[in-house]
Parts: structure tokens; sequence; C-alpha cells
């Protein structure tokens, strides 16, 4: 039964009603990573104006975020006098890193940017996703090309869980205008044309013209933007 329940979501629009449902209905942890762009920034608001239980909100702190994006986590724990739990890498991995490849060694080669992502990223979420059965995303089909074949609802093999995608068919549009019309907090750098905010380092402002992802990563070739937290 809850299996069935949880592949019906990929027909549901009413997010706010499948949120609540989905925390009734689901026995095992239910978790939703947050990095605090625009997509996440709706699903958080729908959780916690809602007090919805049973969904573990969680942030992965790389080290080296822009201070908009740290003022962003501050406002929204304040708002909504929430709890969003923070997973961190390992220091002794970017220590070791760091002393063998340099600062920012990630410009160097995709391999080492590859290599610091999954430090700095992947060991963590793969910390906050242990025994989930469900993993909530702020993922949208309209974000990158690697992403227009997704389904709302998901089961990720490698990670043994559903992974939950309930904006999915949402335009940027949409989102902003929610926000706007929720009083939602937001990352500033949104206003100044950053679309996609990830590690400051690793981030720009995009051109007009300029695809979704471009701001990201935008020394290496355009096929290679991911960096392992969405297979």
């Amino acid at each position: 039964m809850q299996n069935q329940f949880l592949e019906s979501l990929d027909n549901q629009t009413n997010i706010e009603e499948s949120l609540k449902n989905l925390s009734k209905q689901v026995s095992g942890k239910i978790v939703f990573s947050t990095s605090f762009g625009i997509e996440d920034q709706v699903l958080s608001h729908i959780i916690f104006q809602n007090k919805i239980e049973n969904i573990e909100v969680f942030t992965l702190d790389t080290g080296r975020l822009f201070p908009q994006t740290y003022a962003v986590w501050d406002k929204t724990l304040l708002q909504y006098k929430a709890t969003i739990k923070a997973y961190y890498p390992s220091n002794e991995k970017v220590e070791n890193y760091v002393n063998a490849n340099g600062i920012n060694a990630f410009y160097n080669s995709v391999e080492l940017r590859k290599e610091c992502c999954f430090i700095r990223k992947v060991e963590p979420l793969n910390r906050a996703l242990k025994d989930a059965s469900v993993w909530i995303t702020g993922l949208r089909a309209e974000q990158s090309d690697n992403r227009s074949d997704l389904k709302k609802i998901e089961w990720d093999e490698e990670r043994q869980l559903y992974k939950y995608n309930p904006l999915l068919d949402w335009t940027t549009e949409e989102v902003v205008n929610y926000l706007k019309q929720n009083g939602v907090p937001y990352n500033t750098l949104h206003d100044e044309n950053f679309v996609s905010i990830g590690c400051a380092p690793c981030t720009r402002a995009t051109q007009q013209g300029e695809d979704f992802r471009a701001g990201r990563w935008w020394w290496e070739d355009k096929s290679k933007k991911e960096c392992g937290l969405h297979r």
C-alpha cells in the first residue's frame, strides 16, 4: 500500500496536501534537502508553515557558501522558528584534499572539481540520507537538460529510497511569484542574476540568453555540470 501511495504522487498537483499525506502514509524516515535556492524555499515554507511533521529538513554546509546563503538560512530559521539540520564534510578529508592539491584546485581539472564536490557535498549527503525512505528535493525539469526526463517520484536504486520532486513541472515564474505572494525569504543573489547558487568559488551570475546552469562551474564543458548529488 505504501509503494502504491508513493507512485501515485507522480499525478498529484497539490503539493501541500501531497506532503501532508506523505508524512502520514510513509512509516520510514522522510527527509528534505535544502540549499536555500528559490525552489527549496518554496518547499521549506510549505513544510514549516503547515507544521508538517515527520519530514526532516537538512542542508549541506560545504564551508565555501556565499554570505548571502548563510543570511537566508538564518532568516528562514527566525521566520518559521524551524529546525534545519546541518551536515558538514569530514575535516580530515578536506584538509588532505587542500594540502595535496591547493585551496582552489577544483579549477585545475574536472576530476579535481568532482573530488571536491564529493568530499564537501556527496559524502555528507550520503550520511544525511542514511536509513531514509523518501528524499524530497526542489529539482525542476526546467533547470537543465539532464533533469528534463525526471519524474515527480522515482526509485533511486543506488541509495535504495524514493526520490520525490514535487516542483518538477513548475516554471521559474511560478516559483518567484509564490515567494512574493507568501513573503518567503530568499537569497538576495537571485536579484543579481545568480540563478543556480552553490559554492561561492564555483558560481557566477548568468548573462542574458544563458541557460539555467551556465553560472555553475562556468569554466567547464556544459555536459559536465553536475556534482554527483543528483544522478
